[in-house]
């Protein structure tokens, strides 16, 4: 038991004092990683997320939430194996980008109306790549084609809809025990209220959520601004922490050497080898991925493809930001991370098979 708990401790205080001596070694390159890093959040990061995450606070204070998840139930939950409340989470995740989704999925999971194995089946749909990123920072910006943004959002987006699919899957022995423990409470309700249409159910959720919450217009901004504040701040730490790790490794070698397997196995499978640095930098960021797919010299196909596979994936320093979230929950990280391997493959297979549709 000591030997299993000292043996993760040990490599994390390893990495620590290794990441410090290489910051003393390279202090310039670590402050100007840094500044970038701080950079990203400031003027990307911050302006982007901060709006949503007041606005969905407020929203569910208000009870928007509960309305849309009374009205969408009966599609959610035959198509997904969530509540109704998903939706909302869904839209929200997909307009407003990561980690949007796993912030709303885990406050519904604080208040308990969701179950743990719903919750993970919707976390692992809701995190995506927001459309102004998708096609003004990586379609344009990047790529410096606007033609190339409906088949990269067509496999992004698609590829998120096809895990919601998939994981409707898992967890099912969870599920049946949550069905038998509930399903007197359940029939009870419906019986009572099915002369009722689901809109007046949708604006009775509502209001009675509103009273629950119980706290003035005033009180709720206030704060939803105050917690939108600290997690911009762990949001904010988070991309400058591995910004700082991407470039020490760099400057070590050690991404080199990674970089040139890859290339060896990219020419193997039939790739260009140049984009194995776009895979690399992707691994732990998604905004220096896409750079380095769009701006490759490459095939415009593999290059998109590439791309898709790294919005898909998110990158480390996303995935730290919603295991921060998925923290404070009973959440788990696995299914998350299985999901994304599996929607960043499936995105990159769909780049191929819509490249000529999408007449791109």
């Amino acid at each position: 038991m000591l030997r299993t708990l000292v043996h993760p401790l040990s490599l994390t205080a390893a990495g620590a004092l290794f990441l410090t001596l290489l910051m003393t070694v390279f202090p310039n390159e670590a402050l100007q990683s840094s500044l970038r890093g701080l950079s990203i959040w400031w003027h990307v990061l911050f302006p982007s997320l901060f709006p949503f995450f007041v606005i969905s606070e407020v929203m569910l204070g208000i009870g928007i939430v509960h309305f849309f998840g009374k009205l969408l139930d009966p599609f959610m939950k035959p198509l997904f194996r969530v509540p109704g409340i998903g939706g909302f989470v869904f839209a929200m995740g997909n307009i407003s980008g990561y980690p949007v989704g796993a912030k709303l999925t885990s406050q519904l999971r604080e208040q308990n109306l969701i179950s743990r194995v719903e919750g993970e089946r919707l976390v692992a749909f809701t995190t995506s790549s927001d459309p102004i990123f998708l096609i003004g920072a990586v379609s344009v910006g990047f790529f410096q084609n606007v033609a190339v943004a409906p088949v990269l959002a067509a496999a992004h987006y698609g590829g998120g809809l096809l895990i919601g699919l998939i994981m409707r899957f898992y967890g099912r022995k969870e599920d049946q025990v949550q069905d038998i423990f509930i399903s007197g409470h359940q029939k009870t309700a419906v019986s009572r209220s099915v002369k009722r249409s689901r809109l007046n159910q949708a604006l009775r959720a509502m209001h009675e959520a509103r009273l629950l919450d119980g706290r003035t217009l005033s009180r709720l901004i206030q704060d939803a601004i105050q917690t939108a504040l600290k997690l911009m701040i762990v949001v904010g730490g988070l991309v400058v922490f591995f910004s700082v790790i991407l470039e020490m490794l760099i400057h070590t070698g050690f991404l080199e050497g990674i970089s040139a397997c890859l290339r060896f196995i990219f020419e193997l499978c039939g790739m260009p080898a140049p984009l194995a640095d776009a895979i690399i930098f992707g691994l732990f960021e998604v905004t220096l991925g896409a750079r380095s797919a769009g701006t490759a010299s490459s095939v415009l196909m593999h290059q998109v493809a590439i791309a898709a596979w790294v919005l898909s994936w998110g990158g480390l320093s996303v995935h730290a930001q919603i295991a921060s979230l998925l923290s404070k929950t009973d959440l788990r990280y696995r299914p998350l991370l299985l999901a994304r391997l599996l929607h960043s493959f499936i995105a990159f297979i769909l780049v191929y098979m819509l490249w000529g549709w999408l007449g791109v």
